[in-house]
């Protein structure tokens, strides 16, 4: 059936629509109790204001009513894509009878078919200062309407009615979709900075990764600087991974696994009968790192002798090989690592100052587990992933109690002591689960040991106090005098506490007799 214009009833539902839009706090929970009220009003069963976006050129459902979150999801329409997108371009209204029967109606919200009836759809523009910022529309089940013009006409009052409330809407929907792509785009680049054989996402290991992203693209030499276990080793290969040399070799040499009389010829190789026992050529690491990244672990080890002769690979990339005359060109890239302080060594004479300026090209700090805590969560995750893989173990989790023991240890051990500690605790577990007591009883605390000193601060204090004065009356045989003294206090403050928690100064005279004896 028609509907015709009903005055009194039009204007009271008008009015109370007013009062919604001026008092509104929450403008998308008000759009939506408005299109809920019109849905009432006129008979529909669906309805929807839908937003345009300025920056990215779409349409999206910015209000519904009667339909689901997904449903609301799924109503993205390009510009002049659909009937919607014909409404936003022409600025006029539209009318669809019987979406059914309409090619151009899209139904991307997957509107249900009602069986017996057709379903109409008019849809009109909302606009603010001749630009169209949205429109509005509503699904209505009929059996044989044709004219919807009057329903038409009253969505274009309703529209105007709501236009600065959804022009507002238009601007916080347009400013969450940049905030949105930013942040797309500020993962994606940290995704791109971010080594796969390194984990980490505290600000320290972010400034760490773009260092290795920026030194990753020269051929600059690099010194890895931190204490030991933080994974110097891994850092270095993620500099070669990331470099133009990935496909080429990455030599690892551990200098101080080396010994003196050997370190050369492992380095540069020797010929053959060169030496007693060189009984074939060997090549040197030098050479088979050639066209790749060599790295160089604990460098400060390396002794002054073979430096000088490192010094000439470092400026001219040119070696000889123990015992032979033909000289060698290479094109690699050298890292070096050391925990020790190659300063103070220099000051001692133990390291040379040119070698040190030549391998601290590009210096890169790796901070120590205690330093970026906020990444013991996630190291723990990739632990137990990894550990799960090469043990054959079947941990699903660890508990928040464990995970805050994890965070308060100082770990002097760092990367590789949290690995220990979480295989560990991993072979320990009995259901699949890290709990704190699987922990090792160097990360105990009283709470989780259940050895926690108990009672008031007041209480706590005269428990120390008087085993304080018990071992000064034993130290000085019962001696108060000697005992106050030994204190810092007068002998009556001395009195008084002996009394307050009745001691027996007598009893502990007979322990210098007992030694006489």
């Amino acid at each position: 059936m028609k509907r015709e214009c009903y005055a009194e009833s039009d204007l009271t539902f008008l009015f109370n629509i007013s009062n919604i839009i001026s008092r509104s706090q929450d403008i998308n929970s008000d759009l939506e109790l408005v299109l809920a009220s019109l849905c009432n009003f006129l008979g529909a069963d669906h309805s929807m204001i839908t937003i345009v976006n300025r920056h990215f050129a779409h349409i999206k459902i910015g209000a519904a009513y009667g339909m689901t979150e997904e449903e609301k999801g799924r109503g993205v329409y390009q510009m002049g894509e659909g009937i919607v997108g014909e409404v936003v371009n022409s600025k006029k209204p539209i009318i669809i009878p019987d979406i059914y029967k309409e090619q151009t109606y899209l139904n991307k919200t997957g509107i249900a078919r009602k069986a017996g009836h057709s379903t109409a759809f008019i849809c009109v523009p909302i606009c603010a200062e001749e630009e169209v910022t949205g429109t509005l529309s509503i699904h209505m089940h009929h059996k044989s309407r044709i004219d919807f013009s009057a329903e038409a006409k009253f969505l274009n009052i309703v529209g105007l009615l709501v236009g600065r409330s959804v022009e507002v809407r238009q601007n916080q929907m347009e400013e969450l979709e940049l905030l949105r792509e930013e942040n797309r785009r500020l993962k994606g680049g940290l995704v791109s900075l971010r080594p796969d054989n390194v984990v980490g996402n505290s600000s320290l290991m972010n400034d760490l990764f773009e260092m290795i992203n920026r030194v990753a693209q020269t051929n600059a030499t690099v010194m890895i600087r931190g204490e030991s276990g933080v994974g110097k080793e891994l850092i270095a290969e993620a500099i070669h991974k990331a470099s133009s040399r990935a496909n080429g070799p990455f030599v690892k040499v551990n200098c101080a696994a080396l010994p003196e009389n050997l370190i050369e010829s492992e380095l540069f190789g020797h010929e053959k009968g060169s030496f007693t026992g060189a009984n074939s050529q060997h090549v040197g690491r030098f050479e088979m790192a050639d066209g790749g990244t060599i790295f160089l672990d604990e460098i400060g080890e390396v002794p002054l002798s073979l430096q000088v002769k490192l010094l000439r690979v470092l400026q001219q990339r040119q070696f000889e090989r123990v015992g032979g005359n033909k000289t060698i060109n290479i094109d690699v890239r050298i890292i070096t690592a050391t925990n020790r302080n190659l300063e103070e060594m220099i000051k001692k004479n133990e390291f040379r100052e040119d070698f040190y300026y030549r391998i601290n090209v590009f210096p890169i700090y790796v901070p120590a587990l205690r330093e970026r805590r906020a990444d013991i969560p996630i190291l723990v995750d990739h632990f137990i992933d990894k550990l799960n893989k090469i043990n054959g173990t079947n941990v699903k989790r660890i508990t928040g109690e464990a995970i805050d023991m994890l965070m308060m240890y100082s770990w002097p051990g760092n990367i590789r002591e949290l690995e220990n500690v979480i295989e560990r605790s991993m072979i320990m577990s009995t259901d699949d689960v890290i709990r704190s007591y699987n922990l090792p009883p160097t990360l105990q605390t009283g709470a989780s040991s259940d050895t926690v000193t108990k009672g008031t601060l007041n209480s706590v204090i005269e428990k120390v106090e008087k085993q304080l004065i018990l071992d000064t009356l034993i130290a000085t045989r019962g001696n108060v005098a000697k005992a106050a003294t030994q204190l810092g206090v007068t002998e009556r403050i001395l009195g008084l506490r002996v009394h307050k928690y009745e001691i027996n100064p007598k009893n502990y005279k007979h322990l210098a007799d007992d030694e006489e004896n």
